[in-house]
């Protein structure tokens, strides 16, 4: 038994599929398979049931997964006091978020940590903020910046850094539903609407349209918010985007935000990981920069 075909088994619990394990692990599903069934013959017990279309954990396997996350953290902590003599961390940490959130938040964030671990590299990934806490999940990042969800994954830990209001903004100037905007009570029926495809600015999107009694006109859905007020900028429709999103586009200027905008509440911005990531020295070391600008703020 090794720490490796430990991880292993302890990521194939988590996903459930032998793909993204495989694939999160830099290794062939078949390469996986091998490595899982010599573990099961090493402890003569079957740790997984599969089939073409599903995995699940047997109770064998259920009562050796506390174990294993037990020698993989015991493992981890060892590795550090063994470099706990020598302060000069190296190594990469891979961190997902946004393309807004790469300017409008990480330099702050990563300032203090630049000068104390200057030999720390990163990879940085953005993309879609509503995939932020599944890249975590399935270790294609080891933290993200993310919004706060309204039910966090008991695997995550997450330190709020932010709170971003929303806005409901329509183009500057002429579009086809100006008039309809104008009216009074406005029939929001009949505007089309650019929203968020996913994530948690959809779900206050989807509370105000309930508050409001809106049946929406959804004239498009956007992975990215960027998109949105590009969108909204050249009059397709009226968008709900985070402020910080707006604030930072090159199309500021050519959208307005309208009154309603008020009825929508605020979302935490933070940076969240793996509660068994927060061993890991270079992942503890970044923690403990956002721990302390918390405190700071607070």
């Amino acid at each position: 038994m090794n720490i490796k075909i430990l991880e292993l088994f302890v990521h194939l619990c988590d996903s459930k599929n032998f793909s993204k394990t495989a694939a999160a692990m830099h290794m062939s599903p078949s390469a996986l398979s091998r490595q899982i069934q010599k573990f099961e013959d090493e402890i003569g017990q079957y740790l997984f049931i599969r089939d073409n279309r599903r995995v699940e954990v047997t109770p064998t396997g259920l009562r050796l997964l506390p174990v294993a996350l037990k020698i993989i953290s015991e493992w981890q902590q060892f590795q550090a006091e063994l470099h706990e003599s020598n302060q000069t961390l190296k190594g990469e940490i891979r961190l997902f978020c946004s393309v807004t959130a790469s300017y409008s938040h990480l330099p702050e964030l990563l300032a203090d940590f630049r000068s104390q671990h200057p030999f720390i590299e990163f990879k940085l990934l953005t993309g879609d903020p509503a995939q932020a806490i599944d890249k975590v999940l399935n270790n294609e990042a080891d933290l993200a910046i993310s919004a706060l969800p309204e039910q966090l994954p008991n695997r995550i830990v997450f330190e709020s850094i932010s709170e971003i209001p929303l806005s409901v903004i329509a183009p500057v100037g002429v579009s086809s539903f100006e008039q309809a905007l104008r009216a009074e009570p406005i029939d929001w029926s009949t505007i089309p609407f650019i929203v968020p495809e996913s994530g948690t600015a959809r779900e206050r999107a989807n509370t105000w349209f309930k508050e409001m009694e809106i049946k929406p006109n959804i004239y498009a859905q956007s992975a990215g918010h960027e998109a949105i007020v590009s969108m909204v900028a050249l009059g397709y429709g009226i968008g709900i985007a985070p402020d910080v999103v707006i604030n930072n586009s090159p199309a500021r200027e050519k959208v307005q935000r309208l009154p309603e905008s008020q009825l929508i509440p605020p979302f935490q911005l933070g940076v969240c990981c793996r509660q068994s990531q927060l061993e890991q020295p270079l992942v503890k070391a970044l923690w403990q920069v956002v721990t302390a600008k918390r405190s700071i703020v607070t």
